[in-house]
């Protein structure tokens, strides 16, 4: 060893040390709203009028690829969901007669929905403990899309994934 080399000093760092990352930043989740998930998702309001047949739905939901659609009144008020469990259910119950029938007939009219605010984590719970796939979300009266099961867990499946990064880049420095 060098006579001129010194051994690192405690006091050498002390004021030089930086907190661009720390355990807290890097493990740290947001509580990701329904607001959030909006953002990052395409589309919009998909939906149909009350009077209209589960034949022209059964279009509507296989030109889209979506598994439900809002019912809503001329005023674009909320009247109810129509998901491809009801159509199945609907032609389970009345086979051969179920696609002239009106979408009125075959709606879930008691709609769980959600606002905004709401927390991922809450919706994915309603959702789970529901049984149901699907949930409008609603400012007021107002509808402002629809989130589904599955964009709650991917939207979690990204954030885990850049928490885990996160953490590796804080391990590795």
């Amino acid at each position: 060893m060098p006579a001129s080399y010194q051994a690192p000093n405690r006091k050498d760092k002390q004021g030089q040390q930086t907190f661009s990352q720390s355990t807290a930043s890097n493990v740290a989740t947001g509580n990701a709203t329904v607001q959030d998930l909006l953002a990052k998702k395409d589309g919009g309001v998909v939906s149909i009028a009350a009077e209209d047949t589960i034949s022209q739905a059964v279009e509507i939901l296989k030109e889209k690829r979506i598994g439900a659609l809002m019912v809503t009144n001329s005023s674009g008020g909320l009247q109810g969901i129509l998901s491809e469990r009801d159509i199945v259910r609907q032609l389970a119950e009345t086979p051969g007669q179920t696609l002239p029938q009106t979408v009125a007939e075959n709606m879930t009219s008691k709609v769980q929905t959600c606002a905004p605010s709401d927390s991922l984590v809450s919706v994915l719970r309603t959702m789970t403990d529901g049984r149901f796939r699907h949930m409008p979300v609603m400012d007021g009266t107002k509808i402002l899309g629809m989130v589904t099961i599955g964009d709650v867990v991917n939207f979690r499946l990204a954030e885990v994934e850049y928490e885990a990064l996160r953490l590796k880049q804080m391990i590795v420095g």
